[in-house]
């Protein structure tokens, strides 16, 4: 009995000191103060204290570029207008002059550079505007080829329309890229073969060939035709055709008459891709007379005949008037 109370008296000092441990607090037993059980600071109980610093956040502004210097698509103003008068007096094409930028602009002021030997942007940066105040229209290529006649430069991308003697238009083209291309199995070079040819026919709106969609189509030689593109780029890029801007492409027709001729300068003769013959007409053949071919190739023209090789693919939207996404030819 007497051991048994004993013990219980130990066993309730020893629970007492343990609570006491885990609260801190000292201990008096019968044998004097009991010391305070030390806690591991890694069994601590978590820390509820919330740090009250302010979050630190990184916005990134994007800072737009600056615009490229000159004019260009969409800008407007009495500049713009004084600008396509300009192009209009040295005999280039830039649609209505009314102080709108648009792709009748953008074509002619590449007609400029073109022929003057600028990088073929489009855009009146500030070199065009300059030299436009200092030079004047372009020379004949062919001064003889006759009072009306269109010269078509491949190496420069430019036509010249002479009516009566006097230049009448100068356009951006694009002909052929010079690449193979396959249709519907057959295979062929895209070329622009150089020579002396005449008008031969013409169809009026647009005309859907094997090689794409052509607008106010004027053939020269068998399927090779001068006609209007929703895309006429800074360098070759047709089959063979001579691209010409819309805009230009709705006058071009009433200025060339069948019969009128076409010199094509800086091409090698070759056959017609395909050997593709006008509508209604046979199958192509090289042309007989090799005289006025070799007179255009040696022929130096009095402006600038270097231009650089452009990679620029700007090219207006297509023309709301076409329903096909068929390539132009």
């Amino acid at each position: 009995m007497w051991m048994g109370a004993r013990a219980r008296f130990v066993m309730a000092a020893v629970l007492v000191a343990v609570g006491a441990s885990l609260t801190g607090t000292p201990v008096v037993s019968d044998r004097g103060v009991l010391p305070v059980a030390q806690v591991d600071p890694a069994q601590a109980a978590p820390s509820t204290t919330t740090s009250t610093a302010p979050l630190v956040t990184t916005t990134t502004v994007s800072v737009p570029p600056a615009p490229p210097p000159g004019f260009g698509n969409g800008d407007a103003g009495p500049e713009i207008q004084a600008l396509e008068q300009r192009l209009v007096d040295l005999r280039y094409d830039p649609g209505t002059v009314d102080g709108k930028f648009d792709w009748s602009t953008h074509y002619a002021v590449m007609a400029f550079q073109k022929v003057q030997g600028l990088e073929r942007s489009g855009r009146a940066t500030p070199d065009v505007t300059e030299l436009l105040t200092r030079v004047g229209a372009p020379g004949p290529m062919l001064p003889d080829g006759g009072a009306t006649r269109v010269e078509v430069d491949l190496k420069r991308q430019i036509l010249q329309l002479y009516v009566n003697g006097q230049l009448e238009r100068v356009l951006s083209i694009s002909t052929g890229s010079g690449k193979r291309y396959c249709v519907e199995g057959d295979c062929a070079r895209a070329v622009t073969p150089g020579g002396s040819f005449k008008i031969s026919r013409r169809i009026n709106g647009w005309r859907t060939s094997r090689l794409g969609r052509l607008y106010n189509p004027l053939y020269f030689n068998g399927g090779i035709a001068i006609h209007g593109a929703p895309s006429v780029p800074a360098y070759p890029a047709s089959h063979g055709c001579v691209r010409i801007p819309m805009h230009s492409a709705r006058w071009f027709p009433g200025a060339v008459p069948n019969g009128t001729p076409v010199y094509v300068i800086g091409g090698s003769r070759a056959a017609v891709p395909f050997n593709e013959p006008a509508p209604g007409e046979a199958p192509p053949t090289l042309p007989e007379d090799t005289t006025s071919t070799t007179a255009a190739s040696s022929t130096t023209s009095t402006t600038p005949t270097t231009a650089p090789t452009s990679t620029s693919t700007t090219s207006p939207p297509p023309s709301s008037t076409s329903t096909s996404t068929t390539q132009p030819a």
